[in-house]
C-alpha cells in the first residue's frame, strides 16, 4: 500500500510541477484547495499533501495559512555548469565553491566491476566515500567514490570533509591524465532521495568516471548522482578538418573556475580555440 501511494504521490507532483515549469500555472497563481485537487485526481488528501509537501520543498509553491497555494515559479537556485570536455578541470574549483558532507568513509573490497575498471590486483581494497554536495545549503550531487587502498591511505576522513578528492590525490603525487565518463539517466532510491531532498523515483543525471594516471592504472571511480534541476553539463563544439574528413570535435579551450558557479555570477569563458597544447598548459 505505501509504494502505491508513494507513486500517486509523485505523480501528481511530476504533473504539477510540469505544469508549473512549463508556465500553464502561472507566478503567483492560487492552486486549488486539498480537498478540489483531491478531488479532481481521485486521490486521497494525504497524498496530495505529500505531493504540495515536494513542490514546497523544491521552492515551486508558497503556502500562506488562511489564504492558501500559490506558485512561485521563480527560479531560488540557478544550475551549476559543468564542461564535460574540460570536467577535470573545473573539479578543485567546485570543491571549493560547494559545501560537502561526507556520508560513509571505509576500506573496503569493491564490486568486481570496479575492481576490473581500476585494474586492481586481486583482494586489493579501496578507500570508498559517499558524499553529498551542497550550494547555499541546497543539496544537488551524491557521489560515491573508490580509490585504491595505496592512495586512499593518504587522506583522511577530515580531509574529505574540507577539501576536493582531486586535490587530496594530487597532494599524495597522484597525477591524473586521462579519464573515461558516461553520463545516463535514472531514478532517486529511498537513501538517495533522502540525501538530495527529493521524492523517491525523481528523475537524477548519472554519470560513471574512471580516472586513470599516466601508467593506465585507475586511481578513481566516481559514481555521481545529480539533480537536473541544479546542475547541467555543456559541451562546446567545433568543426574540424577540410573536405570529406570535416567533422566535430569537442572545443580544447580552458575553463576558469567560475565555471562551477551559479550562471548568474558566472562570467564568459575566453576562446581559446587557437591556443596550441602549450599554451593550454600555461594557462591551466
Amino acid at each position: 500500500m505505501d509504494a502505491i501511494e508513494t507513486s500517486k504521490t509523485h505523480r501528481l507532483y511530476l504533473l504539477l510541477k510540469e505544469r508549473i515549469v512549463s508556465g500553464a500555472l502561472r507566478s503567483g497563481e492560487r492552486l486549488p484547495s486539498e480537498p478540489s485537487l483531491a478531488a479532481t485526481h481521485a486521490l486521497s488528501r494525504v497524498t496530495v499533501r505529500r505531493a504540495l509537501d515536494g513542490l514546497s520543498r523544491d521552492g515551486l509553491i508558497t503556502r500562506q495559512p488562511g489564504a492558501g497555494t500559490f506558485v512561485n515559479a521563480a527560479r531560488t537556485h540557478a544550475p551549476l555548469i559543468a564542461d564535460l570536455s574540460n570536467m577535470l578541470t573545473h573539479l578543485k574549483a567546485m570543491g571549493h565553491a560547494t559545501g560537502v558532507r561526507l556520508l560513509s568513509f571505509d576500506y573496503v573490497t569493491p564490486p568486481p566491476a570496479i575492481a576490473e575498471a581500476l585494474n586492481l590486483k586481486p583482494g586489493e581494497r579501496t578507500q570508498w566515500s559517499v558524499r553529498v554536495r551542497s550550494l547555499d545549503g541546497v543539496p544537488f550531487s551524491h557521489l560515491s567514490t573508490h580509490v585504491p587502498e595505496r592512495i586512499g591511505s593518504t587522506y583522511t576522513a577530515d580531509d574529505l570533509s574540507s577539501r576536493p578528492l582531486l586535490e587530496l590525490l594530487e597532494r599524495s603525487g597522484i597525477v591524473a591524465d586521462k579519464a573515461d565518463q558516461t553520463l545516463s539517466a535514472t531514478l532517486a532510491g529511498p537513501d538517495t532521495a533522502a540525501a538530495l531532498g527529493v521524492e523517491i523515483g525523481s528523475p537524477l543525471i548519472s554519470l560513471t568516471r574512471v580516472v586513470r594516471g599516466a601508467d593506465g592504472r585507475g586511481i578513481e571511480h566516481l559514481s555521481a548522482l545529480y539533480r537536473p534541476d541544479m546542475h547541467s553539463f555543456h559541451m562546446e563544439m567545433l568543426r574540424s578538418g577540410d573536405g570529406a574528413n570535416r567533422h566535430w570535435r569537442p572545443s580544447t579551450r580552458v575553463v576558469p573556475e567560475t565555471t562551477s558557479t551559479p550562471s548568474s555570477q558566472r562570467t564568459p569563458a575566453p576562446r581559446s580555440d587557437r591556443a596550441g597544447p602549450s599554451s593550454a598548459r600555461r594557462r591551466a
